[in-house]
């Protein structure tokens, strides 16, 4: 490995100077302004992570009971997202009814009974439910509100000097307010400080954010911007030349060594860490700040201090595991989960109260390996990278916050208050139940093709994360985007790769290795067919025939084998009627579909000790949307029928029994009931999508 220079850990103005990115010149409604300035905000990740901070606009509206006009508070919903939110995304809620409340509050050891008052306060029936965040806003006097966590200004915020640092930028222009966790109470404070100086542009909340404001929506884009680039301007001007994160202690591995580290560890940590419950997803980061700060003398340091910012260790737990050279062994990872493991209820165990919620589960979310990343682990793709995300903004956070002070996290007690707080618990009882095959992988060969395809579909509506493997590059890309259009890039990916090319095969594991940790569903279903009397098969056909079809399918199930011996998992072999019944004149395609359905049944009873099921699909005259039926083989099948090549539909549909034809849809049916829990104590089976072939019954 190639050590880091020391000059690549000194900041080199790290933290942007945002520019306006309004360009709106239209007309707008009041909620389409602030619609707009939301997603604006959003869109930047520096300024504020995805699910992060919140909008508000006061806009009189007429009520719908009386007609009088009254005035509204719009404020961004609870678990909403500033950047890729929608007006229904907003809560709206009688400002004058929020204001009502204030009588109500008995103060902070009853705090939390407010929220209960916020569903009373909605207006126009909206059944977007308000965040805690809602009296912060609504006690404010100003028109416009935006609250956000950027990394420039929690730079400050998470420093021992962060009043001073908040005066020393702002002068008298901003506030400061010391920690305290949000709520009705923290929302009365902001109001006796802006009473108290009505000139003041925003506040800071110490280990938390900022609050600014503005009279228009533009207006108050603009000063948040501006109060974020004086921070920004700050920390880059003070801390120029001070190495980040104490300077280099490790070396750095190039990239390669870093996708093949990962690609071995990945599946080893997720097996730990599933042992009882459904599995979880890797994801990966090695960028230039996050190797810097793995590679730093630091870093051991700074980690076991947590993320301050509430809003990043409830997505990333408050502290990381960091796995050392001594921790990479088999025996040393276990040993370093479960030292994690009891640390983490340890720490639920000293603050827990009667009333506290369930310890929840006691694995990392975030791990750091010196030399090569993080990884982090989640239920589904997107909170993984959402977590990696967020700890990459507090490892941004921590060095800006070094370069000009002393970065503290959060106390364990508040940071446990947080974590484990009612409020937060019941925001989590909201989410959706997981859906089937959440947190599984699947892998499919030949996934651009008619079967392929509809099998990633049906297996992405069931929740799984589908990497689809091809030969054909245009139709993988178009299949590929179709799947992400629909599902998400966090759930596919398309890999070029021969299934019969045993090195590009491994190549293709490792890489679902290191972009989700390993593989649950293996589909084997690539493949060519051609036809002809035994006496015109030459030898080379032979061996083609065995090549693309049999050595392909061994050469995927091995890999799979080997990825899912630590955990167990489901493959479905795609093979055909004619390894039952053969047809005439293709007496190559019909002997290697015969020995894919042996290998399956092989592999069945390989598998079974490792909790490993492997079941056949044998479909039959699926021509609709097959690319091997656009090509000779239709003209092969039709000619030993003597039928013309249109008329094979047809021909299929009235020899079967059920005198029906039979869709890609129909084979990807089968592969989900074959790989979901439902058929969890079926293996070595054959389930035949043919309409009813009386010659290709098992029995």
């Amino acid at each position: 490995m190639k050590p880091l220079s020391s000059d690549t850990f000194v900041s080199k103005a790290p933290f942007a100077v945002l520019r306006s990115q309004w360009q709106h010149t239209g007309e707008m409604t009041e909620p389409e302004a602030l619609l707009y300035r939301s997603n604006l905000l959003g869109a930047d990740l520096s300024i504020t992570n995805f699910g992060g901070g919140n909008t508000s606009a006061k806009i009189m509206e007429a009520d719908p009971l009386t007609g009088e006009a009254v005035e509204v508070l719009w404020v961004k919903g609870s678990g909403g997202d500033l950047g890729s939110m929608r007006l229904d995304g907003f809560a709206s809620l009688y400002l004058s009814k929020l204001v009502a409340l204030k009588p109500r509050y008995r103060g902070l050891e009853a705090e939390d009974e407010m929220v209960d008052f916020l569903p009373h306060c909605t207006f126009g029936l909206n059944g977007r439910a308000a965040s805690i965040d809602t009296p912060l806003h609504a006690f404010l006097p100003f028109k416009h509100v935006d609250h956000v966590h950027p990394d420039a200004v929690l730079a400050i915020a998470t420093t021992a000097q962060s009043e001073a640092l908040t005066k020393a930028i702002y002068g008298d222009t901003v506030g400061w307010l010391g920690w305290q966790r949000p709520g009705f109470d923290l929302g009365l404070k902001l109001e006796a400080m802006v009473a108290q100086k009505p000139h003041l542009r925003g506040i800071v909340l110490e280990g938390h954010g900022l609050f600014s404001w503005g009279e228009t929506s533009k207006d108050c884009y603009d000063n948040t911007l501006s109060l974020i680039s004086q921070a920004a301007d700050y920390l880059n001007n003070t801390g120029v030349g001070t190495p980040s994160f104490g300077g280099p202690l490790t070396e750095a591995a190039n990239i390669a060594e870093r996708q093949a580290f990962f690609a071995e560890l990945n599946p080893r940590l997720r097996a730990l860490m599933a042992r009882d419950v459904a599995p979880k997803i890797a994801h990966v980061v090695d960028s230039p700040e996050v190797l810097q700060f793995v590679c730093a003398a630091d870093m051991a340091r700074l980690a076991a201090m947590g993320t301050a910012c509430p809003d990043h260790f409830l997505r990333t737990k408050r502290l990381p595991l960091i796995l050392s050279p001594d921790d990479l062994s088999d025996d040393g990872l276990h040993t370093a989960l479960e030292a994690y493991r009891t640390a983490y209820r340890a720490y639920y165990d000293r603050h827990a109260e009667p009333e506290s919620p369930p310890v929840r589960d006691a694995d990392p979310v975030i791990i750091l390996v010196a030399g090569y990343g993080l990884v982090s682990f989640a239920a589904d793709k997107t909170a993984a990278r959402l977590a990696a995300e967020y700890y990459s903004h507090a490892i941004h956070v921590m060095r800006g916050a070094e370069a000009v002070g002393t970065y503290q996290g959060l106390d364990e007690r508040e940071a446990f208050r947080i974590e484990y707080w009612a409020l937060e618990e019941a925001k989590l009882k909201r989410q959706p139940l997981p859906k089937p095959l959440a947190g599984k992988v699947a892998l499919i060969t030949g996934g651009a093709g008619g079967i392929g395809r509809a099998v990633a579909e049906r297996l992405l509506r069931d929740g799984a994360n589908v990497v689809i493997t091809d030969i054909e590059a245009v139709r993988l890309e178009a299949v590929c985007q179709a799947l992400v259009a629909a599902h998400g890039e966090d759930r596919v990916r398309g890999l070029l790769s021969d299934a019969a090319d045993e090195a590009a095969v491994a190549a293709a594991y490792g890489q679902v290795a290191f972009d989700y940790g390993g593989v649950d569903i293996f589909v084997n279903n690539a493949g060519h067919a051609a036809a002809a009397a035994i006496e015109d098969i030459s030898l080379a056909q032979w061996q083609s025939d065995f090549t693309g079809l049999t050595q392909g399918y061994f050469l995927g199930a091995r890999e799979a084998f080997k990825a899912m011996k630590a955990r167990g998992g489901a493959m479905v072999f795609i093979v055909s009627k004619n390894a039952l019944s053969p047809s005439a004149g293709s007496a190559a395609y019909n002997a290697a579909k015969a020995a894919q359905l042996h290998l399956a049944r092989c592999l069945a009873v390989e598998g079974a000790p490792h909790g490993i099921r492997v079941n056949v699909v044998n479909p039959d005259a699926v021509l609709r949307d097959s690319h091997i039926w656009d090509g000779q083989w239709r003209a092969e099948r039709a000619g030993a029928y003597g039928l013309a090549p249109e008329k094979l539909e047809a021909f299929y549909q009235q020899r079967s029994l059920l005198k029906r034809e039979v869709f890609p849809q129909d084979v990807a049916e089968a592969v989900a009931f074959l790989v979901s829990d439902v058929s969890a104590k079926s293996t070595g089976n054959i389930l035949n999508v043919d309409a009813g072939h009386a010659a290709s019954f098992t029995r």
